[in-house]
């Protein structure tokens, strides 16, 4: 069944729109697997682990508490911060719910600034890489080995927000306030890279979109801003809610996950976002292994799309 975007309401509209093929994951999507950390946490003492456990439990006591504007301020971060992996981003948020701009005492010296006297620096988790040798195909007449790279371990290091510093002025990053200038041109083309099909259609009024696996229709007659907002939110299903996913997670987890990507995404790019935190609540009912995989979708996908359509390359760095 598609996912339907009507405004501030989302439902499934079964009766305009039929033979909908299951949502699919996107290829661009890097798997949870995949990362050097996913590899690491094999390991029983996986420090990310943990700080993901003790961060996602304070985040839901502090829900539970009725601080419903703490799950804004961590979508406001998880969009300052896409650079960086899920843990260091619970790592940050959890030492400095207010930071705007970390890196390293060696990158702040470089841009001129320097950290103030008795100021505590935030501390994040760097990958201990080691080269493990490894022979390359036996096909090969020139066989030779490979140094392949492993993460051996982890270790901390520390980050410092910009108001922990002092010195040369920072030029200003480039704001859209309520325009997406060229990122609605961008997200347009990325959306076509991952064979994503993208039409306007009036006949799914009065949904402003919708995402059926494959596919996208968009109400046309939208402002470039709700468009754009409107395509985040129907590229989040196509994205994080593959077929196997949309089985094991409720239609309100589904619509939220959307909602609060196309919020990440929005605030990412400078779009003045309404709060996504109020519905979002509903979705964990307390349930701290759910609230963490959701999380992590968010996150992941979030970074992914802010990444092409800000022209990045992803990865993370530490600032170190």
């Amino acid at each position: 069944m598609p996912s339907t975007r009507t405004g501030s309401a989302y439902r499934s509209n079964a009766t305009a729109i039929r033979g909908a093929a299951p949502h699919r994951r996107n290829a661009t999507l890097p798997d949870k697997n995949d990362s050097p950390e996913a590899e690491y946490s094999k390991s029983r003492d996986n420090p990310a682990e943990q700080v993901i456990k003790q961060a996602v439990n304070s985040l839901i006591e502090q829900l539970n508490q009725g601080k419903s504007e703490t799950m804004t301020q961590y979508l406001v971060a998880m969009a300052r911060f896409h650079r960086y992996s899920f843990a260091n981003l619970l790592a940050i948020f959890r030492a400095r719910p207010d930071a705007t701009h970390v890196a390293g005492i060696r990158t702040w010296n470089e841009l001129g600034r320097f950290v103030q006297k008795g100021e505590k620096g935030i501390p994040i988790l760097a990958p201990i890489i080691r080269h493990r040798r490894s022979k390359g195909d036996e096909s090969d007449e020139k066989a030779t080995e490979q140094r392949q790279r492993v993460v051996a371990g982890w270790h901390i290091v520390h980050v410092f927000d910009i108001l922990q510093t002092h010195g040369r002025t920072l030029p200003e990053p480039t704001k859209v306030s309520g325009e997406v200038g060229t990122y609605l041109d961008r997200l347009i083309e990325f959306v076509r890279r991952q064979g994503i099909e993208l039409e306007y259609n009036e006949r799914i009024a009065p949904a402003l979109g919708v995402s059926y696996g494959g596919k996208i229709a968009l109400l046309p007659g939208q402002s470039k801003a709700e468009t754009f907002n409107t395509l985040v939110h129907e590229l989040g299903h196509e994205m994080a809610h593959s077929a196997e996913r949309r089985g094991t997670i409720t239609k309100t987890v589904r619509e939220t996950e959307a909602e609060a990507i196309a919020f990440v995404v929005g605030h990412g790019v400078g779009l003045e976002m309404s709060t996504a935190a109020s519905d979002y609540i509903q979705t964990y009912a307390g349930d701290a292994t759910m609230l963490a995989e959701s999380l992590g979708t968010i996150q992941r996908t979030s970074a992914v799309i802010l990444a092409a359509i800000c022209n990045e390359d992803g990865a993370e760095t530490t600032n170190n």
